[in-house]
């Protein structure tokens, strides 16, 4: 937009209709000080501004323009019908402005540079765009190697711990075969193979990465009972946590759609979560319930729970909390994971939680 500012009525009549007939928006001021009010609540391109005006003049005015940082670099159009002494015009350049019109106005003269600045305004704002964006792949890019970087030294770190864990288990098996001690064997037997589990586990967890960053998750839908699917879940997680208590509660009158190793991996990862982060021995609740068009499920811990700014980045891809990422292994994916299995079924997953007071991780997936 343009704005006119002069002090004769008939001269922005004439610069008006020039300028709007050539399909520019105009607004026009009559005084200084109504220029520099209209200028502090809306954006111009260009101002044609009137040099001999009463009260303010129109170098005062420019003047206090470039010192309002909104518009200080706004174009500046002088407008005189005398004084174009080198002395004079000096004084505008100085004072902001960046050409000068001599009245009476040669409309076609106007025209040109009216189009010149709004040509380079055009490439201005162009120019910054792409600055702008450039600084943002930057800057996305510079967080995303500091992302891998981080991603590579913890996943590392925890690959290395079960595999140190496998070979120390392995090496004392092999002790107390060569001795005939067949319970102190099968006991470094089964740690060593709860290692490889983890380990398993870990490396799933990597490839899931890798699927879904390339797009290609697949699902396999069929007809089967949550029942069955939170029964055998909770049973394989007492074998590796036998201290844990978990409790269910609603009922599962039907099967429901959907890809039963998956869904069971975002229960298993709810639940995991919850016996780390919470007190030992406290009850964990599997809350399940049937509605209309959802079968939902809840895991509710007693935890330490999470605040507001944690909550926030929960589900996102290698996030974990200060609070706990010295001391609980992990790689800061299985929630991002989850979200994306529930998301590719078209259901919905969050978390209910207040620091202190626990958790209520939840998943919705549609019946039909």
């Amino acid at each position: 937009m343009i704005l006119i500012v002069d002090d004769l009525p008939e001269n922005i009549i004439a610069l008006k209709s020039v300028l709007e007939k050539n399909d520019f928006q105009v607004d026009t001021a009559s005084s200084g000080e109504e220029a520099l009010k209209k200028i502090l609540k809306n954006s111009y391109v260009l101002i044609i501004l009137d040099v001999q005006m009463p009260g303010m003049d129109g170098f005062e005015v420019a003047e206090a323009i470039t010192g309002y940082s909104k518009a200080k670099d706004t174009a500046i159009i002088f407008l005189s019908a005398a004084n174009i002494e080198k002395n004079f015009i000096t004084k505008g350049y100085s004072s902001g402005g960046l050409d000068y019109i001599t009245k009476p106005v040669d409309t076609q003269i106007l025209l040109l540079k009216v189009k010149t600045f709004y040509r380079i305004y055009d490439q201005a704002r162009r120019l910054n765009e792409m600055q702008e964006s450039l600084l943002k792949e930057i800057d996305y890019r510079r967080d995303a190697e500091n992302k891998k970087d981080e991603f590579i030294s913890v996943a590392s770190h925890e690959l290395k711990t079960p595999l140190t864990s496998i070979k120390g288990y392995l090496q004392v098996l092999e002790r107390s075969m060569k001795k005939n001690e067949p319970e102190k064997s099968y006991y470094h037997l089964k740690k060593a193979q709860n290692q490889v589990e983890k380990l398993n586990e870990l490396v799933s967890e990597l490839l899931d990465i890798s699927k879904i960053e390339s797009g290609e998750l697949p699902l396999n839908k069929i007809a089967f009972s949550p029942e069955k699917l939170l029964n055998n879940a909770v049973e394989n997680l007492q074998q590796v946590y036998p201290g844990c208590r978990i409790c269910t509660e609603g009922k599962i009158p039907r099967e429901i759609l959907a890809d039963e190793m998956r869904i069971e991996q975002v229960l298993a990862n709810f639940l995991t979560n919850a016996i780390k982060y919470s007190p030992s021995n406290s009850p964990i609740i599997i809350r399940t319930k049937f509605d209309h068009h959802y079968f939902s499920v809840s895991v509710i811990d007693q935890g330490m729970g999470m605040d507001e700014a944690s909550h926030k980045k929960l589900f996102t891809k290698f996030y974990r909390s200060e609070e706990v990422s010295n001391k609980i292994p992990g790689l800061g994916i299985g929630l991002f994971i989850s979200k994306k299995i529930i998301e590719r079924h078209g259901g919905k997953i969050g978390v209910n939680t207040e620091h202190g007071k626990g958790s209520e991780f939840f998943f919705q997936l549609p019946l039909e």
